[in-house]
């Protein structure tokens, strides 16, 4: 069986050094807010290229501690709006109406499954506040045009950087291209820990302090409590994890993008569509998404040559019985991609006998 992702023999990949790491937060006797967190937090911001890493328990809190941030600042107020594309995972848009703010779905670009630019502006209303781009399946979400729209409205960037760690778009990463960032290093990630971990990057003190006090229950002094916060913190296990994969994440990258080529470059079935890639640097390819519209039966048949897949992602989020009142909506090239996704398998411990099977098997695919 080719794995969509086998988790195990990454971590056997850095098992030496993560045995070692995880000892040494074992017989260290400090298993929160110690020297592991420090340590990733400024290797991390040295990475990306922010002044500011925040470590927190996961992705999705790292969003939500932003807006909440913004909230408590003054700089959004409950009701405000919040631009974001209308295909992505449900956390993004999670953490919006957690905060009581209003996401305002935008379609994709069908080419690159990336917000589309051009639709942007003429959603902008005075209640809008910020734009939220996903660098969904790890392809850059960044234009040029997105960024002179939020300097041309004052609005706030903001990046869900949970799928493209490591990202680049003229030289800058993905995680400094905006005014705040959010990562997720859930352990299928291109940079995962063992277990759920996150954090926020960005070079504003005042909303990294923010965003570290909320996350420690509102307290930024022991037993003093400027906000009503909540309990989210990066351990000590995942920081020392973190610590040692960060090390090897750019020639991860490198095999993925080694994989992605050859799937670009060999899979030759008429009916099946893979990424348009106009610029390498900028995908690094969290996932390999390709169209089909007979996406099930393909699946069916991979699996029948055991070969794993995963649909990323079957429902659309304004299609979700938790935003019932949306499911009236229309948004036809969301609803095609998310009808005709399928993620083949990509990783940094694929051999190269495993990926030229699947793009055997896919061209061999007749209905």
């Amino acid at each position: 069986m080719v794995k969509f992702l086998d988790l195990q023999k990454i971590t056997a990949k850095y098992a030496n050094e993560v045995h070692e790491a995880v000892s040494r937060v074992i017989n260290s006797g400090w298993y929160l807010q110690g020297e592991e967190n420090k340590r990733f937090e400024e290797n991390y911001s040295k990475y990306v290229g922010t002044k500011y890493t925040v470590g927190c328990a996961n992705g999705l809190d790292a969003l939500i501690w932003i807006f909440r941030a913004y909230i408590e600042l003054g700089i959004m107020k409950p009701g405000d709006e919040v631009i974001v594309p209308a295909n992505t995972y449900i956390a993004s848009i999670l953490a919006i109406t957690e905060n009581r703010l209003k996401p305002i779905l935008v379609e994709p670009n069908i080419q690159t499954y990336q917000i589309d630019d051009t639709k942007i502006e003429g959603v902008i209303t005075e209640r809008t506040k910020a734009i939220l781009i996903v660098h969904l399946y790890g392809q850059c979400a960044y234009t040029e045009k997105i960024g002179t729209l939020c300097k041309q409205y004052n609005l706030k960037l903001i990046e869900d950087n949970a799928q493209a760690h490591g990202c680049i778009f003229n030289n800058c990463k993905t995680g400094a291209l905006g005014d705040v960032a959010a990562h997720s290093f859930y352990p299928g990630k291109n940079l995962g820990a063992l277990g759920d971990a996150g954090a926020v990057t960005t070079n504003d003190e005042l909303l990294a302090k923010t965003i570290r006090t909320l996350a420690n229950y509102g307290s930024s002094k022991k037993y003093v409590f400027q906000y009503t916060g909540r309990n989210s913190r990066l351990d000590e296990i995942q920081a020392a994890v973190l610590n040692v994969k960060l090390k090897y994440l750019d020639e991860d990258i490198k095999i993925r993008k080694q994989i992605a080529k050859y799937y670009i470059e060999n899979i030759t079935n008429q009916q099946v569509i893979t990424p348009s890639i106009n610029d390498w640097d900028s995908h690094v390819f969290h996932l390999f998404p390709i169209r089909c519209k007979q996406r099930d039966k393909l699946q069916e048949y991979l699996l029948e040559n055991r070969i794993q897949t995963i649909i990323h992602y079957p429902i659309p989020p304004h299609k979700q019985e938790c935003y019932i009142e949306w499911n009236d909506l229309s948004l036809p090239i969301t609803e095609q991609i998310h009808n005709e996704e399928l993620s083949l398998p990509i990783s940094p411990v694929m051999n190269e006998e495993e990926y030229h099977y699947i793009v055997n098997i896919i061209n061999e695919w007749k209905l």
